[in-house]
């Protein structure tokens, strides 16, 4: 007999019995996880470097960056070009998750209701990144804005389409919150590694700089980059046989449906409000950050980070993740304050390096409960909703909890771009 085989009774189908399917090995976590490393190398690339390449500062020009977008305000004279293109897009493919979410709860193939969309989303998921950067114009163009605007759109979907049923498998493949937990953290590290390989991307297109000028340096290495999470992306569907080890089936209901049920669920608005506000300030933190601070300082956070990474895996077991989430959001409130202080004469006292070594350790705490926590907190969440309700919509928690995530980055993207238009020589607008 096959590992999800089903009968029939009076038309009904019913579900194969848990003993069944079997618990995911350690080798296939981390397989799964190095899907994460793929979509989060190509996610580092646009959200560091999207608005560094197309709304450059003085020195960046002086270094031979070219201006592809006009840098003229829009909407109230608040609002930049580049800030409206990746706002918009973000709040456009927030209402595509729901959408896709469901075409994955729905979906009835022989190969899962996941797997089929990681191995078709990846390529193009990889292809339009790269396009994000190659505007067609060589100088400032309404045309390379408009192509701009094109290709974010495309990104975030095909971004959509690939993570919203890759994040779903969390609370499939893992069968109990310990499980959920293990694969949390394996794909927190993998998401850790990619993001920090796109933040040290200076230091790759530095080294082609001298052969081939800035811009096609930038270009290349971040084809290269590409190419690299492409595969990777693929390494989940190709490794694991998804129906082995998952115990759900499509659902039937519509999205709106389903879409009211999964905000109907009371703990599951309460993480959602939290994660907006959360994802304000991350996105604020991670864009702030200037070319060589993010080498340096990034890497240090990155790697004390990680060293929690064990800690919290082991604290969430015994205390809970919400008591853990709640310690980590007190810390990171602290460092967000210490980080609108550096430089300024409050903070004149300690060496500037000093203040950027004290943010960086500080920092590293609560990233580490950030990037294990809420993921597994969904899929708690999705597991308890699904034994409720008796409908598998994991897809459509994770997409929830990705339009949460959007809404935030989209609110911080326009905060972002607007703040830098007061006191831009100074950074008054920044403090």
């Amino acid at each position: 007999m096959g590992n999800a085989t089903t009968a029939s009774v009076t038309g009904v189908q019913v579900a194969p019995a848990k003993s069944a399917i079997r618990d995911l090995p350690i080798a296939k976590v981390w397989a799964f996880a190095v899907g994460q490393f793929g979509w989060a190398l190509l996610s580092g690339i646009i959200s560091n470097w999207l608005v560094y390449f197309y709304q450059p500062d003085q020195e960046t020009i002086s270094q031979g960056q070219t201006v592809f977008v006009p840098q003229g305000l829009v909407v109230l004279g608040i609002v930049t070009v580049v800030g409206g293109i990746t706002a918009f897009a973000r709040f456009f493919d927030a209402f595509v998750d729901p959408a896709v979410a469901s075409l994955s709860d729905r979906c009835d193939s022989k190969s899962g209701r996941r797997m089929p969309f990681l191995k078709f989303a990846a390529l193009p998921l990889a292809v339009v990144t790269v396009l994000v950067f190659w505007s067609p114009i060589n100088g400032t163009s309404w045309v390379n804005a408009a192509f701009l605007f094109v290709t974010v759109i495309g990104y975030y979907i095909a971004l959509t389409f690939y993570c919203t049923p890759y994040n779903a498998l969390i609370a499939e493949l893992g069968h109990d919150s310990k499980q959920q937990l293990t694969i949390s953290t394996a794909i927190s590290f993998t998401w850790v590694a990619g993001t920090a390989i796109a933040y040290v991307a200076p230091v790759i297109w530095g080294a082609f700089v001298p052969m081939m000028g800035r811009i096609t340096a930038i270009r290349v290495t971040f084809t290269i980059m590409a190419a690299v999470a492409f595969v990777c992306m693929l390494v989940p569907p190709l490794a694991i046989r998804e129906k082995d080890y998952v115990n759900s089936h499509p659902t039937s209901e519509s999205t709106i449906e389903s879409l009211k049920q999964t905000f109907g669920d009371g703990e599951f608005r309460k993480f959602v409000c939290s994660d907006v506000v959360y994802w304000v300030a991350l996105t604020t933190f991670q864009t702030g950050l200037p070319e060589t601070t993010t080498t340096i300082y990034f890497v240090l956070m990155t790697g004390v980070s990680v060293l929690f990474y064990l800690p919290v895996n082991i604290l969430a077991n015994k205390v809970g993740k919400k008591r853990l989430l709640l310690v980590a959001f007190v810390i990171f409130t602290c460092a967000f304050a210490f980080a609108g202080a550096l430089g300024s004469a409050v903070l004149g006292f300690i060496p500037a390096m000093a203040q950027g070594l004290v943010l960086s350790v500080v920092g590293a705490i609560p990233m580490a409960a950030f990037g294990i926590l809420p993921q597994a907190i969904v899929a708690n969440i999705a597991d308890a909703s699904s034994k409720t309700t008796g409908q598998d919509r994991q897809g459509m928690f994770y997409a929830a909890r990705t339009f949460a995530m959007k809404m935030g980055q989209s609110v911080a993207m326009l905060l972002f771009t607007g703040v830098s238009t007061i006191g831009m020589a100074s950074g008054a607008g920044y403090r």
